[in-house]
């Protein structure tokens, strides 16, 4: 059985596994509904993977997974310093940057009902501000990607977190290190495959 992945194309994190998909070059079914594999998540979120048998869900490990399987790729270092710092930027994508923006997000983007208080959202933006800065901070110090010369899996979702400021409804400070690295990120042919351009 192929690799069946599960998710809508606007999900950032569905985004995350086809955009790892692409760079290993994984042959892959993408479905946008399947009520079996999605009740095989005790969440009931995607994106959910069926690899013959197996199935995984979460996106980060998802990802992993993936590139885990394959013995030469550069997206998961096989040292561990190396693969200790891209699952270090991982994490902090879905922990420290991902909560940041969330609030923000689901008011201005989503217009959730649940989403409305002017404070709540002014100071979202102003967190999620306060973490490109650390990364545009990093960016400054060189390095062409986030651990440094080669593109990993961080990249991926580092780079779908940015794309997502970048597109949003709100007024960004300049931060060039941030922009410069986005534009080495969206040449990528699996950027420009899965990564669409009117969707943040």
């Amino acid at each position: 059985m192929a690799l069946k992945v599960l998710g809508r194309a606007s999900s950032i994190n569905v985004r995350k596994v086809l955009w790892t998909c692409a760079e290993l070059d994984l042959p892959f079914e993408h479905v946008e509904s399947d009520a079996a594999l999605l009740a095989r998540n005790p969440n009931a979120m995607v994106p959910v993977i069926q690899d013959g048998d197996f199935v995984l869900w979460e996106s980060n490990a998802i990802c992993r997974y993936l590139a885990g399987k394959q013995p030469r790729s550069t997206l998961l270092p096989e040292d561990a310093r190396l693969r200790a710092q891209v699952d270090q930027w991982m994490d902090w994508q879905a922990t420290e940057l991902n909560a940041s923006w969330r609030y923000a997000f689901l008011a201005l983007v989503r217009r959730h009902p649940e989403y409305t208080q002017a404070r709540d959202i002014a100071e979202s933006i102003a967190s999620w501000h306060r973490h490109m800065r650390i990364l545009d901070n990093h960016f400054a110090h060189g390095g062409q990607f986030i651990t440094g010369e080669f593109f990993t899996l961080a990249d991926v979702v580092l780079g779908l977190s940015i794309h997502r400021w970048l597109l949003s409804p709100i007024e960004r400070p300049p931060l060039d290190a941030v922009h410069g690295y986005y534009q080495r990120l969206s040449v990528r042919p699996a950027f420009r495959a899965h990564v669409d351009m009117s969707v943040p």
